[in-house]
């Protein structure tokens, strides 16, 4: 027993009496110079300890330094790299007979960093990394004189077989400050502070982090936990429970709240994920939730995401229309490997518009996405407000167009530069300006700042519509083509849903051939230019009786009543042809006609759609009886050409009949009908008549 004891007592002895020895005999102080020197030549800057290094041996040995500052090479701002007010750390000193590195709590308080890059590119970090170099360099060298042996790996063995234990670590009152004078900008992260609890490998190990933060304009908060477990050599960890908060301002935009949990992390298994935040973009208000279940491989080369939910709520006078409601679930997976994203949208509803479809998008220095959505019903109008925006856009109309004009811009194109996106649309039921449209089917591409409608369908009020366009962005200003085609309309109904109007009857087929530049609402309608040619069936246009408006003027010529043989204010037609001309703001046309069994109609003019002013001559003959068109016939008008003038605006045209030119068309027939009663064949005879009837009209 005896025996046994002194077994024992002996080395507790010597590890007593040796660490007694080492507190008495050795002063840590004495090492000031050597840590100076081994710093000098590692990093290239001075090291300079105001405080003094004191013994800590209870309950483990370990040192405690005091104030210690890391120098700033000459020419920056900030007088140090690095300083801290204190730093402890202990190890124990009878677990490293067993191959058990047992080290105490490590304190650190009171850290500051100071990055700094001057405006001619030199940083502070350039002796440390050049010196980092050198050192590797040599070591690099001696490593190839010296070849490998049995004991090297018997080392790395031995190493590994060592038990590693950490009773915890302590970060105070840290603080970091990055400074980049050549892109003038500024980050700041204060009040850092870092708690590990006690680590031990194979066992699950809890860490709490917090930080002030600000980066130029912008400032953050950030904070949160988690538990790490670590593998005996490190190779292999598992994390769960992590709890991530931030906050955000810079001025404009406020993140209240956003808050990120995942109660388990493992590669190649499902890990569910929780997210949310709450704040204000401009003046909008958000509040938004979500979460999926995601699952990464242990080489970190795919990414599989599951049923990644979203459901938003979103306020503010900026939006169409607020509340805005925003619902999603989806799926994706990434091959991180080739930077390729697979898309699928199971379901999207914004309000009442829903969508689903898919996408890919490979990554690049311009990413390639590749879309196909649907939708079942969406009604534009309704998502957008545009009614109220219509009545706003009115209002605007009514202002000169100069004060308009100069308060136009061209929009901001340049991102569409940077795009490669080309897909397809599917929508059954559309509304837009009050335009009802089935069947709708699109295909654009935009590559790189070129925009191309590849090809647009779809069926409306009994009709058909397709379409082709491109807008080239890549110039300034930007310059746009479109051609159109519309058959089979019914074009009243058309009218009165998109523009409240039903002047217009018939089966309608229009062709549009337009381009131009610029996208400003009053420069694009400057430099429209292009065709559009009509073709209308058995219509009528209303608002305006032509044979009442004749029958009229002729019995006031005359000093005749019409009273109560007033008919309605339309004027049929069996079918009606025109091609207009735009350009320079201005829509004209030489060959319309209009044909009906009594009127034979022909027009030609102009109208301002800038202004919004109208001047066109209608030229009418009278073909058959006018009775068909509401009122009593005037036969000696039959064959007479008879001009209407439109004039004023579109909103309050004027009609004019210009009867200085029935009259000579009249009289001219009544001479042609006497001379011809009376048997006059003289060519002369003829030409002093028709002299005398100019005469009289001009």
């Amino acid at each position: 027993m005896k025996k046994l004891l002194l077994i024992v007592a002996i080395p507790v002895l010597v590890i007593v009496l040796g660490i007694v020895g080492l507190v008495t005999l050795v002063n840590p102080n004495q090492f000031k110079p050597m840590i100076i020197e081994q710093v000098k030549n590692q990093t290239g800057l001075d090291l300079e300890v105001k405080g003094d290094i004191g013994w800590q041996f209870f309950p483990s040995v370990g040192l405690e330094l005091g104030r210690t500052e890391l120098k700033n090479p000459q020419g920056f701002s900030k007088p140090n790299l690095f300083a801290v007010d204190q730093v402890s750390v202990s190890v124990s000193v009878v677990p490293l007979l067993s191959q058990q590195l047992d080290i105490g709590s490590v304190t650190l308080d009171g850290a500051q960093v100071y990055l700094e890059t001057l405006k001619d590119g030199r940083s502070n970090l350039d002796s440390i990394n050049q010196s980092a170099q050198t050192t590797q360099d040599q070591n690099a060298a001696a490593e190839q004189e010296t070849a490998p042996t049995d004991q090297s790996s018997d080392s790395k063995s031995s190493a590994s077989n060592w038990q590693i234990t950490l009773n915890g670590v302590t970060v105070s009152n840290a603080q970091l400050e990055v400074n980049n004078f050549q892109t003038d900008s500024f980050t700041k992260l204060s009040n850092v502070g870092l708690n590990i609890s006690e680590f031990v490998a194979d066992q699950w190990t809890k860490a709490d982090f917090s930080l002030d933060g600000e980066n130029n304009q912008q400032k953050f908060t950030a904070k949160g936990s988690l538990e790490l477990k670590l593998s005996q050599d490190f190779k292999q960890y598992q994390v769960k429970n992590i709890d991530f908060a931030a906050t955000y301002n810079d001025g404009v935009n406020q993140v209240e709240s956003a808050q990120l949990t995942l109660a388990t992390f493992n590669f190649d298994q499902a890990n569910r994920l929780d997210f949310s935040a709450l704040g204000m973009a401009a003046d909008m208000k958000f509040d938004a939730k979500g979460g999926t279940d995601f699952t990464l491989d242990s080489a970190i080369s795919k990414l599989d995401v599951k049923q990644l939910t979203l459901d938003a709520k979103l306020e503010g006078e900026a939006l169409p229309k607020s509340a805005m409601d925003i619902n999603m679930a989806s799926d994706l997976s990434f091959d991180i490997s080739k930077g390729f994203l697979d898309f699928v949208l199971e379901s999207l509803s914004v309000n009442n518009i829903t969508l689903d479809g898919k996408a890919t998008v490979q990554l690049d220095d311009i990413p390639k996405v590749r879309f196909s959505l649907h939708s079942a019903n969406i009604d534009l109008d309704e998502f957008l407000g545009l009614d109220q925006q219509q009545s706003a856009d009115n209002s605007e109309t009514n202002k000169p167009a100069s004060t308009a004009s100069a308060q136009e811009v061209e929009p901001d194109l340049s991102a569409l530069k940077q795009l490669d996106v080309q897909g397809d649309i599917v929508i059954d039921k559309f509304k837009a300006s009050n335009a009802h449209m089935q069947n709708v089917k699109t295909n654009f591409h935009i590559n790189r700042g070129v925009a191309s409608l590849n090809a647009f369908s779809s069926q409306l009020y009994d009709g058909t519509i397709t379409a082709k366009g491109q807008l080239n962005a890549n110039t300034s200003p930007a310059t746009y083509s479109a051609v159109k085609t519309i058959k089979g309309v019914k074009v009243q109904p058309m009218l009165k849903d998109v523009a409240d109007n039903d002047m217009l009857e018939g089966t309608g087929n229009i062709d549009v051939n337009v381009k131009g530049k610029g996208l400003a609402p009053t420069t694009m309608k400057k430099n429209l230019t292009g065709t559009v040619k009509i073709n209308f069936a058995d219509g009528a246009v209303n608002g305006i009786n032509v044979a009442q408006i004749i029958r009229e003027n002729y019995a006031k010529f005359k000093g005749e009543s019409l009273e109560g043989t007033s008919g309605p204010q339309k004027t049929d037609f069996s079918a009606m042809t025109a091609t207009l001309n735009l350009a320079n703001g201005v829509v004209s046309t030489t060959n319309l006609t209009a044909e009906s069994p009594l009127l034979r109609i022909h027009g030609e003019g102009s109208a301002d759609y800038v202004n919004e002013t109208v001047d066109f001559l209608v030229r009418t003959s009278v073909v058959g009886s006018l009775e068909g068109q509401g009122g009593k016939t005037i036969d000696d008008l039959k064959d007479v050409t008879i001009p209407i003038k439109i004039t004023h605006t579109w909103s309050d045209p004027k009609f004019a009949l210009v009867f200085d030119d029935v009259l000579k068309q009249k009289a001219q027939k009544e001479v042609e009908r006497v001379t011809d009663r009376l048997g006059i064949k003289d060519e002369k005879t003829k030409e002093a008549v028709d002299g005398l009837l100019k005469g009289l009209f001009n």
